[in-house]
């Protein structure tokens, strides 16, 4: 089955979405291309978006689709993918995810696991505090840098 192709509406339509948020970036990779997106001037609410477009390779590997929102909301702390690679919640397939929303972690806490040529390196919390949401699916792609979860430090 074909993966459907995202058209000029579809791209219209997500850029409405993220129009109305703080956010100035995604980044949307697949098997077939990587969109990125980037709010100019800024970074206001409501400023003008930029496209680019990189197509994958006829023959490169299969890629999890990957939307990482680059930007963090006030009060909140981004954990950052150390390195590029793929990104991981739980330790094996069908393992329960090292955290869930709501979990309460400390800096030392590993959280995930990004792999890097087949090396498996750990991610870990960074800060003390509760996980109130995680950006990157399991097995998306991810940058090194990139947003993965974002924790609320405790006061």
């Amino acid at each position: 089955m074909n993966e459907p192709f995202l058209t000029p509406e579809d791209i219209a339509d997500i850029v409405a979405i993220l129009d109305g948020s703080d956010y100035r970036e995604l980044d949307v990779a697949t098997a077939r291309f990587r969109l990125t997106l980037r709010r100019e001037g800024g970074g206001e609410a409501g400023g003008r978006w930029s496209q680019e477009w990189q197509w994958a390779a006829a023959n490169g590997p299969a890629a999890a689709v990957a939307a990482v929102i680059q930007d963090t909301p006030p009060g909140l702390v981004a954990v950052a993918a150390p390195l590029p690679g793929a990104f991981y919640r739980a330790p094996a397939p069908g393992a329960a995810p090292f955290v869930e929303i709501g979990a309460h972690v400390d800096g030392d806490t590993v959280v995930g696991i990004v792999e890097t040529m087949k090396l498996m390196n750990p991610v870990h919390a960074g800060h003390a505090g509760e996980v109130v949401a995680i950006v990157a699916d399991n097995g998306a792609m991810v940058e090194g840098g990139a947003t993965l979860m974002h924790i609320r430090p405790h006061a």
